[in-house]
C-alpha cells in the first residue's frame, strides 16, 4: 500500500519524465518524531548525492583478493590515493552532476577526496525543485530537530545514470540504546544477581593478562555515536581509576572527530569509549561525534563521508547502529556496502552490533510473520557482534547466548562464499530451526562472531550504573581485542588485519580454538503460536545468535598475528 501511494504521489509531481531511485524506502515518520510544520522556503537544507562510482566490481574483486590469507595479494591495502584513483566517478558523470545543481543555482558544494559524495547547501524551495515530489518539513523529539520530507523523491531521467541516491531526504537516524535490564521494556525488573562485568572481569573471562595491553605508535581504534550522543572526559577518567587498576592505560581519548554536544553525557557514548579503551588497553582511540550537525544531514552518511576524506584513520572502528532492513532502499543499502568495501581494501576493520532485538519480527506480506534482520549488521562487508550472557551469574564461568542477541539472515543479501560452508552445515544439523517461512536460508547469515553484552558497569555523569547491556557493549569489546591482534602485526611489521571474515570463516573452519564455542541459548523473536517468541538457537561451530562465538586472546593471537 505504501508503495502505491508513493508511485501515486511521484507520478503527480515529477514533471517530465522522473526516475524514483529509492522507491522501497520507508518514507513514514518513526514513533517519537512530531511534525513541526514546512519549513520555510528560504531555510537551508544539506543534502548529500551519492555519484554513481567506477570499478565498482573490481573494488569487491580486490576486497576479496586482500582479505583472503590464502591469495598473494592478503594485506597488500590501497591508500586513500589509489582507492579514489579506482572508484571514482567519470569526468562525465561528475560534470553532469555539477552542471544540474548549477542549472539551479546550487554553488555550495563539498567534496570528498574519492569524489564519489558532492554535500551540497541550497534553500528548500531549490531541493524541492531539484527532487519533484518532496515537501521538507520539520520534525522535533525532545531536543533533536531534523528536516525531511514524508514524501518520495524523484529525479530527470537522465540524472539517475550519475547518481545512486540523495541523502538527507528521508532517514532518521536510529534511536536504538544501550539496554538498563532492570527497567527493561519500561518495568522494573528483578536485577539478575551478578556483581557485574568491569574489565578485570572481561580481561579473565577471555585471557588477557596485565601485559596485554597496546604499544605500538601506529596503531589506533575508533568508536562512532550516531545518537546525539557525547562521553565527559571526566567519566573516563573515573572509570579508569575505579576498573582499570590492573593494566596499564590511557585516561584520555586522542582525537574527537566532529563536536561534542553540552549538557550529560550519553550511557551509549560512555559505554563504547570505557570498554574498547579497556579490552584495546593503552591503545589511541578516536570517537567520531555528531551534534551540532545540519538539521538535514544523516549522521551515520556522515561517518562515511569522513571516512572518504581522511588519509590516515584508525584501524578498528566499532558502530552500535542499525536500522530494519526492511525501512531501507536497496540502492542505499547496496552504495552503503560499497563504502564499507572502500573501509576495506585500506585496511580498516568494520565491526558492527548485531542489534539486541533477536531474531526480529514483522508481518508478512502474506500473511502471518516473518524475522525482521537489521543493516547493516546484514551487510556482507563488515564483522558483526553478537551477545551472550555467563551460564552462572555469580561466577566468571562459560557463556551461553544473551537472549536479546540480534541475528538471522538478511532478505536483501546473499549468502557470501566466505560463510556458505559454515552456514550450511548449521542449517542441516540443527533439528529444531524455526520454519522456512520465517527466514531466508540463502541470505547473508549473521552475527560472526560475540562477546558478553550482560550487565556491564559503566561510569556517566560521574556515577557508576550497574546492569547496563547490549551487543553495543559486546562490539567495543571485540573490537578492543582486534586492535590488540593489530598492535602485534605491526611490531612484526605486518599489515593491519582489515576486512576480518574470509580469514576469520576459514579459521574457524578448521576447528581452531581462537574462539569460544557458545553452544547453550536461543534468541527471541515473534510472539505468536508457530514459533512461540522462540528465534535461532545457538549449536556447535557457526550459529546465528553467536556465530564463531566469543575470544580466546592467546589463541586468537596465535592464530590472526602472523
Amino acid at each position: 500500500m505504501r508503495s502505491l501511494l508513493a508511485a501515486l504521489l511521484f507520478l503527480f509531481s515529477c514533471p517530465g519524465r522522473c526516475t524514483y531511485l529509492e522507491s522501497d524506502q520507508n518514507t513514514s515518520i518513526p514513533e517519537g518524531w512530531i511534525d513541526a510544520g514546512r519549513v520555510a522556503a528560504s531555510d537551508q537544507v544539506q543534502l548529500t548525492f551519492a555519484l554513481k562510482q567506477r570499478n565498482v566490481r573490481e573494488l569487491r574483486e580486490l576486497l576479496g583478493r586482500v582479505s583472503d590469507p590464502d591469495s598473494p595479494q592478503y594485506g597488500k591495502h590501497l591508500s586513500l590515493e589509489q582507492l579514489s584513483s579506482m572508484v571514482q566517478p567519470s569526468e562525465l558523470t561528475q560534470k553532469v552532476v555539477r552542471r544540474w545543481l548549477q542549472s539551479h543555482g546550487v554553488q555550495d558544494c563539498q567534496s570528498v577526496e574519492t569524489q564519489d559524495f558532492l554535500q551540497c547547501a541550497m534553500p528548500a524551495r531549490v531541493a524541492e525543485k531539484l527532487l519533484p515530489g518532496c515537501e521538507f518539513s520539520r520534525y522535533v523529539n525532545g531536543h533533536q530537530s531534523l528536516v525531511r520530507s514524508p514524501v518520495p523523491y524523484g529525479l530527470p531521467d537522465e540524472m539517475s545514470e550519475h547518481l545512486d541516491f540523495v541523502g538527507g531526504v528521508h532517514r532518521f537516524p536510529d534511536s536504538k540504546v544501550a539496554l538498563r535490564r532492570t527497567w527493561a521494556n519500561g518495568k522494573k525488573r528483578k536485577a539478575e544477581f551478578h556483581l557485574g562485568v568491569s574489565p578485570s572481569i572481561l580481561r579473565q573471562r577471555y585471557n588477557l593478562t596485565a601485559s596485554d595491553v597496546g604499544s605500538s605508535q601506529n596503531n589506533s581504534q575508533a568508536v562512532a555515536q550516531f545518537l546525539e550522543q557525547f562521553f565527559h572526559p571526566a567519566d573516563l577518567a573515573e572509570f579508569m581509576k575505579l576498573f582499570g587498576r590492573g593494566f596499564k592505560n590511557l585516561p584520555e581519548v586522542e582525537r574527537v572527530v566532529g563536536k561534542q554536544g553540552g549538557g550529560k553525557a550519553g550511557l551509549e557514548a560512555s559505554l563504547d569509549v570505557e570498554y574498547i579503551m579497556s579490552t584495546g588497553a593503552n591503545i589511541s582511540t578516536w570517537v567520531f561525534t555528531n551534534p551540532g550537525r545540519h538539521e538535514s544531514q544523516e549522521p551515520f552518511l556522515q561517518w562515511l563521508l569522513l571516512l572518504s576524506n581522511m588519509s590516515a584513520v584508525p584501524w578498528v572502528h566499532t558502530i552500535s547502529y542499525g536500522d530494519d532492513e526492511d525501512s531501507l532502499s536497496q540502492a542505499y543499502m547496496q552504495r552503503i556496502n560499497v563504502e564499507f568495501m572502500k573501509a576495506g581494501v585500506r585496511g580498516v576493520t568494520l565491526l558492527f552490533a548485531s542489534g539486541d532485538s533477536g531474531a526480529g519480527c514483522m508481518k508478512a506480506s502474506k500473511g502471518g510473520n516473518t524475522f525482521r534482520p537489521s543493516f547493516p549488521a546484514s551487510s556482507p562487508y563488515v564483522t558483526t557482534v553478537g551477545g551472550t550472557s555467563f551460564k552462572n551469574p555469580f561466577q566468571v564461568t562459560y557463556e551461553v547466548t544473551d537472549y536479546i542477541s540480534g541475528g538471522g539472515f538478511s532478505n536483501v543479501f546473499e549468502m557470501p562464499d566466505y560463510q556458505v560452508n559454515a552456514v550450511n552445515s548449521y542449517l542441516k544439523g540443527m533439528k529444531a530451526l524455526p520454519p522456512k517461512t520465517y527466514f531466508n536460508t540463502s541470505g547473508r547469515a549473521y552475527p560472526d562472531v560475540a562477546a558478553l553484552s550482560d550487565n556491564y558497569w559503566v561510569v556517566t555523569n560521574r556515577i557508576p550504573i550497574p546492569f547496563v547491556s547490549g551487543t553495543s557493549a559486546s562490539t567495543p569489546v571485540f573490537g578492543g581485542i582486534l586492535s590488540l591482534i593489530n598492535d602485534h602485526r605491526f611490531l612484526k611489521g605486518l599489515p593491519s588485519l582489515g576486512f576480518l571474515n574470509p580469514r576469520l570463516y576459514k579459521l574457524q573452519g578448521s576447528a581452531s580454538s581462537a574462539l569460544f564455542d557458545v553452544t547453550e541459548g536461543c534468541h527471541l523473536s515473534c510472539l505468536d503460536e508457530q514459533v512461540q517468541g522462540q528465534g535461532f538457537c545457538a549449536a556447535p561451530s557457526w550459529d546465528p545468535v553467536t556465530g564463531w562465538g566469543t575470544p580466546n586472546y592467546p589463541d586468537l593471537l596465535t592464530a590472526l598475528g602472523d
